[in-house]
C-alpha cells in the first residue's frame, strides 16, 4: 500500500510517504562512526577561537521589567534591558554588601538593589563594571575575558543565518553534569540520529566526513548528511543538512538541500561550573531558526506564538536523550 502511495505521491512535495519499518531492519552505522573522526573534528573546533563570548539566554528572555540571573563558568552574572531596549550585563552581586542583583528592582532602565537601594546602571560604579555583551536577535551572549584565555573579539563567531525578518526561531534550554566538550562531541556523531532519535529521525547517511589531518580547511570540516525528518509515522521531510563547528562551544546544523534550505539548528554547549556535588554543570541552549521559500511559510508567522513552544519542546526532547549520551561520555573519560 505505501508503494503505491509513493509512486504516486508527487515529488515536489515537502512531505513524502515513508515506510515506517522496523528500528532494527535499519543498517548499523557503528563501522563508520569511527571514533578518530569524531576526536579530530572536536579537536579542530576546540583550537577555534571564541573571542571569549558565551551564550547565556534567549534574547527574548531579557526584558525590561526584571532583571535576569545566571552563571558562566561559576561566575554570578545579572543581564537585563535598558529603556531603550539594549541589552546589559554584570556582577550578579551588589558592591557594596554582595546582594543579589539577579532579585534587584528595575527602575528607568537601571538596576537598584533590594537591600540598601544602590543604583547601578550601564555606566556601571566603584567594584562594579559591566560586562561587554551581544544580542544578535536570536540568542544574548556575554564576553568573559578573565575565564577564557583567548584573544576577544569584538563580537561572537556566528554563522550565516536566514534573514530575521522571514525566519522564525526558537530556543530550547537544557543542563546536565558534563563539559562542553562532550555536548560538543555529541553533535560531531551524526551516525546516532536515527538509531538514538527514531521518533524524529529516518533514513540517515552520512556521505561526506571531515579528514583525519589536524590541518583540514575550513570548507573540509563539515559532516555532510542525508536525513528525513519525521513528521508522524508514515510522513517525512528528506533534506541534505552539513554539521559544522565555527567556534570551541558551538555546533551548527544547516539544511543545504531540500526544504526549509538555509535553517540552522545552532547548539551551544555554555558551561555553568560545578555542581553541589562538585561535578560541572554545562548548558544546551540550542536555537532553531527555521526559514522557507515557499509561500506559505510567510503565513505561518501569524502562528509564531504556537509554533514556538512547539519547537522549543522538540528540541528539548531530543536534547533529553542526548545529554543521557554526553553525560554517559563524561563519565566514562573522567573516571
Amino acid at each position: 500500500m505505501n508503494n503505491i502511495l509513493s509512486r504516486r505521491w508527487p515529488g515536489r512535495w515537502p512531505l513524502q510517504p515513508l515506510d515506517p519499518g522496523r528500528w532494527t531492519d535499519q543498517q548499523p552505522t557503528y563501522r563508520a562512526a569511527k571514533p578518530a573522526i569524531i576526536s579530530a573534528a572536536l579537536e579542530r573546533a576546540q583550537r577555534r577561537p571564541s573571542g571569549n563570548w558565551y551564550v547565556f539566554a534567549a534574547s527574548r528572555d531579557i526584558r525590561t521589567d526584571r532583571p535576569f540571573g545566571f552563571t558562566v563558568a561559576g561566575t554570578e552574572l545579572v543581564a537585563w534591558r535598558d529603556r531603550r531596549q539594549r541589552l546589559a550585563v554584570g556582577p550578579g552581586a551588589c558592591p557594596h554588601l554582595g546582594a543579589p542583583m539577579a532579585q534587584a528592582h528595575i527602575d528607568c532602565g537601571a538596576l537598584v538593589c533590594r537591600w540598601h537601594g544602590l543604583r547601578l546602571d550601564r555606566g556601571g560604579a566603584p567594584g562594579w563594571t559591566p560586562l561587554p555583551c551581544h544580542d544578535d536577535g536570536v540568542l544574548a551572549w556575554v564576553r568573559l575575558d578573565p575565564v577564557d584565555d583567548g584573544s576577544p573579539l569584538d563580537t561572537p563567531v556566528i554563522g550565516a543565518r536566514p534573514p530575521a525578518h522571514r525566519a522564525i526561531s526558537a530556543v530550547a534550554t537544557v543542563s546536565g553534569v558534563c563539559e562542553p566538550a562532550d555536548i560538543v562531541a555529541n553533535r560531531l556523531d551524526p551516525w546516532h540520529g536515527a538509531w538514538f532519535h527514531p521518533y524524529s529521525f529516518t533514513h540517515l547517511e552520512v556521505l561526506e566526513t571531515p579528514p583525519l589531518h589536524q590541518d583540514a580547511t575550513e570548507s573540509e570540516d563539515r559532516f555532510l548528511v542525508a536525513v528525513t525528518f519525521r513528521v508522524g509515522r508514515w510522513l517525512g521531510v528528506p533534506v541534505r543538512a552539513e554539521f559544522t563547528s565555527p567556534e570551541p562551544r558551538t555546533v551548527t546544523m544547516r539544511i543545504v538541500d531540500g526544504e526549509g534550505s538555509g535553517s540552522v539548528v545552532e547548539t551551544h554547549a555554555t558551561p555553568l561550573g560545578p555542581g553541589p556535588d562538585g561535578q560541572p554543570r554545562t548548558a544546551v541552549i540550542e536555537a532553531v531558526i527555521a526559514d522557507s521559500t515557499r509561500p506559505g511559510f510567510a503565513r505561518a508567522h501569524h502562528a509564531t506564538r504556537f509554533l514556538r513552544p512547539m519547537m522549543t519542546r522538540a528540541a528539548a526532547r531530543l536534547w533529553r536523550d542526548d545529554l543521557a549520551y554526553a553525560e554517559r561520555r563524561y563519565r566514562q573519560r573522567t573516571q
